[in-house]
């Protein structure tokens, strides 16, 4: 008898960490799976005409009759998956990794199936970020024009034990759903807007200052970046990144274009009149879609009730979005607060101080978040960005003895998470130092509590995506990067470096560069970039062009160390950053 081959869209899926949610409590966690089985993936399976060919413990293999109906399936499970996750702690949430391929397949006489396109739609499932749906480039190609779908371009990847490189797009869904930012669009300060935005999705924009005096500027930015760390605590939200809302700060903008440039729905906008001890902040929610007034209010306060005022704005806008608070949501939305004004006005300006991110302004900061600390011995805000500032000066060499400033760092994150375990930045200082002291399992663990904080952070994705990376687990890395510059689509150039140096480490060499450029574009003046494009030609073959791009790293930075990089790269294997000293000694740049 012969075989009966023929071509079919196959979807892989799996639970990501089965077997450690099987270890902390077996009985329950199959009972969870039978659950979601009966009530949501069965059923929508049958809606779209699947047919499961095989399950395993936490996963199914299903056979479509066409890609769009396997991606139309997978993205309403995934989404499903988000809205039943809500309220959930991070260690008990289940997540799906789906995989989606179009191939040839041979159908057994049980119904089962084999063949390459089932092997690479497995394969896919693997390389998939939790949440996510990846496809093969001949998955993609079915369903590109026909459905609208915002997706990252990952590039060829080789896959285990298949034979050629494949070409993978990766699909996130629901509250996580990427604005459509492909590899491609990396460049310069670009980004494609998804088509349409997220339902719950908003950006504030920084508050206008109208006390007449420039000087004043910082307390209007402050005011602005306190709404968004608060509202970046909800899972419920899409919250745009201080970063890409600044961008517009000082512009007269139109509030529609400003949703359709950063994918948003909702913006917020206000400003801010202070005067002596009084202060008076207006704020209005817009509907970007139509223009449309949602809520606005004035507030007339004595400079005591800042807190109560930021509250105020923030629970506002719960309720004219109508957002149902998970159980605990109320207290973490509540701004972290001191009794000494002073030692909030330092903290204020110290916080805008080290966002430049120069020698001279991060030592300007740190003088003055210290300053908030005396005041206010409590503070944690003050201690969790006082650590950033020394971890600057470490990673850096802003300082004279930069071991001092790492030792620093070590003791002001340390004190922000003893005084209050719930705020994200603190998590997120003390990752930052935790990994510059190579203990990554402890700087993974410091960036995942930061996401689980506050599902919005940037700077959370950015330490996850880089602590995974320098323990060795680049592939790993790429997912957190990409959701970063989705929530900050007007990301700084050092989210390309990042990025390019995960690709690097994968031996993606020929992506690394082009990305590598795309930073060169912004950021002439980079020299760990040009090091690292040097590296990159020279595992290439790219000789010549390797020596010009060396040349100019000392035309940029004549004290440039490949010793002192080995030193302060926190990689966990030395062979890792060892890739790239061999980079450049083939092209004949080091002894």
């Amino acid at each position: 008898m012969g075989e009966n081959r023929k071509l079919a869209a196959i979807l892989a899926a799996d639970v990501v960490g089965y077997s450690r949610l099987a270890s902390a409590d077996e009985d329950r966690i199959l009972a969870r799976l039978r659950a979601l089985r009966s009530d949501l993936i069965d059923p929508t399976i049958a809606v779209h005409n699947g047919r499961v060919i095989k399950r395993t413990g936490d996963g199914a293999l299903v056979e479509f009759r066409s890609v769009v109906d396997a991606v139309r399936c997978a993205v309403e499970v995934q989404n499903a998956m988000v809205e039943r996750n809500a309220g959930v702690p991070q260690d008990r949430r289940i997540e799906f990794r789906i995989g989606i391929h179009l191939g040839d397949v041979v159908e057994e006489s049980d119904g089962d199936l084999m063949g390459d396109g089932v092997n690479i739609a497995s394969r896919l499932e693997g390389v998939a970020a939790p949440g996510a749906i990846c496809l093969s480039e001949d998955a993609y190609r079915q369903v590109k024009a026909r459905l609208d779908l915002s997706v990252t371009d990952l590039g060829s990847t080789q896959l285990k034990n298949i034979a050629e490189p494949i070409r993978i797009y990766s699909l996130q869904v629901g509250v996580a759903v990427l604005a459509k930012s492909t590899v491609t669009a990396y460049a310069a300060a670009g980004r494609v807007p998804a088509a349409s935005p997220p339902a719950l999705s908003i950006a504030v924009l920084p508050f206008a200052n109208m006390s007449g005096d420039a000087e004043q500027e910082y307390f209007a930015d402050g005011i602005s970046e306190d709404i968004i760390t608060a509202l970046s605590k909800l899972s419920q939200l899409f919250v745009i990144a201080r970063n890409s809302s600044f961008t517009f700060k000082g512009r007269n903008v139109n509030v529609q274009e400003v949703g359709r440039g950063l994918g948003v729905r909702y913006v917020l906008e206000g400003s801010v009149r202070k005067s002596g001890s009084r202060v008076r902040i207006t704020a209005q929610l817009i509907d970007a879609t139509s223009g449309g007034h949602l809520w606005a209010e004035r507030f007339d306060r004595d400079l005591t009730d800042i807190f109560a005022v930021q509250d105020d704005v923030t629970q506002q806008i719960v309720g004219a979005l109508a957002l149902n608070l998970r159980e605990g949501d109320q207290q973490r939305l509540a701004a972290e607060q001191t009794e000494s004004l002073e030692a909030y006005d330092c903290f204020l300006r110290g916080r805008e101080h080290m966002w430049r991110l120069t020698r001279e302004q991060n030592a300007q900061g740190r003088e003055l978040l210290q300053r908030a600390i005396e005041l206010d011995p409590k503070f944690v805000p003050a201690y969790a960005f006082l650590a950033v500032t020394h971890g600057l000066a470490y990673m850096n060499q802003w300082s004279q003895s930069p071991s001092k400033s790492l030792e620093q760092a070590i003791e002001a994150a340390t004190r922000a998470v003893a005084l209050d375990d719930q705020y994200p930045y603190a998590h997120w200082a003390l990752g930052v130092v935790k990994l510059h002291l190579r203990q990554h399992d402890v700087a993974i663990a410091e960036a995942e509590r930061v996401i689980a904080l506050a599902p919005n952070f940037v700077e959370g994705y950015e330490n996850l995506g880089n602590a995974l990376h320098y323990a060795g687990r680049s592939a790993e890395a790429l997912a957190y990067f990409e959701r970063a510059m989705a929530l900050n689509p007007y990301y700084p150039d050092l989210f390309l470096h990042f990025y390019a140096q995960a690709m690097f480490q994968l031996g993606r060499y020929e992506e690394a560069v082009v990305i590598l450029k795309r930073r060169l574009v912004r950021n002439p003046d980079t020299d760990v970039s040009r090091v690292l494009l040097a590296a990159s030609y020279g595992h290439l073959g790219r000789f010549e062009e390797a020596r010009g791009e060396w040349a100019e790293v000392f035309r940029i930075n004549p004290d440039y160390s490949l010793e002192h990089r080995r030193k302060v790269l926190p990689y966990k294997n030395p062979a890792d950053f060892e890739r790239i000293v061999d980079g450049l000694r083939q092209a004949g740049l080091t002894s």
